[in-house]
């Protein structure tokens, strides 16, 4: 293969992968962090962008909480245990709240609702549940990797001497360890992102530290979002 196509090869999958709302939207929540974390909260010119990049993201999440909702009424999958169903059931109620009340945020940002010491209200509450969201979303990310270390060491054992890394079934436990161990690092630094939006903890979660944070949950969804690599929400 030439270069050239190589090159064409690469742009290929540039823009299928800018081509996803979802994936715009990550890129624009890192630009979003990385600017608070620049600007520490303080007036300048990383704040505006932070504070536009927000505005232009909510665009992007418009309707989004059909998603939650369609998920939050599908059914699980078989042998799942009820406490890892209630909490993915609960992630879903809240992330699909947080996305219908994130639109009226915008409306009044928008300058079409007026209201606002209501819109602040609303905001906060909306914030409250992404961070109940992303609470939910990493203990069941615990459940699940403790129900799958379970099952990785049940065939471990039933494959005795055999090298478990040449084992198809083993291998993809792995992988899909990995992938929840990832998702688990990411929702837990989320709740810490909405501890310093909502500010909490402002003498600790400083908007430097949630910016860190933030960009680098948002670098995490990035990737999740690539073809090979599972897909997730973060708001």
């Amino acid at each position: 293969m030439s270069t050239l196509d190589v090159a064409r090869t690469e742009l290929a999958l540039a823009v299928l992968y800018l081509n996803k709302a979802e994936a715009r939207d990550k890129i624009c929540r890192a630009i979003q962090y990385g600017s608070k974390f620049v600007s520490n909260g303080e007036p300048s010119t990383a704040q505006n962008v932070e504070k536009s990049t927000a505005l232009a993201r909510k665009v992007f999440r418009l309707f989004k909480f059909v998603n939650d909702l369609h998920a939050l009424i599908s059914p699980t999958a078989p042998g799942t245990p009820l406490p890892i169903v209630l909490l993915g059931k609960s992630k879903n109620a809240l992330l699909s709240t947080f996305l219908f009340l994130d639109q009226i945020v915008w409306l009044h940002r928008s300058g079409i609702y007026k209201n606002k010491e209501r819109a602040e209200i609303i905001g906060r509450i909306s914030l409250f549940c992404w961070m109940g969201s992303s609470v939910c979303t990493t203990l069941a990310e615990l459940g699940e990797l403790g129900r799958l270390s379970k099952s990785m060491k049940k065939l471990s054992k039933e494959l005795k001497g055999a090298d478990k890394y040449k084992n198809e079934e083993y291998r993809a436990k792995i992988k899909m360890s990995n992938e929840r161990t990832l998702a688990l690092i990411k929702a837990a630094m989320d709740v810490v992102v909405a501890v310093g939006l909502l500010q909490l903890a402002p003498k600790k979660i400083t908007p430097r530290v949630t910016g860190a944070f933030g960009f680098t949950t948002s670098l995490i969804s990035c990737y999740q979002l690539l073809p090979s690599a599972p897909k997730s929400k973060t708001p």
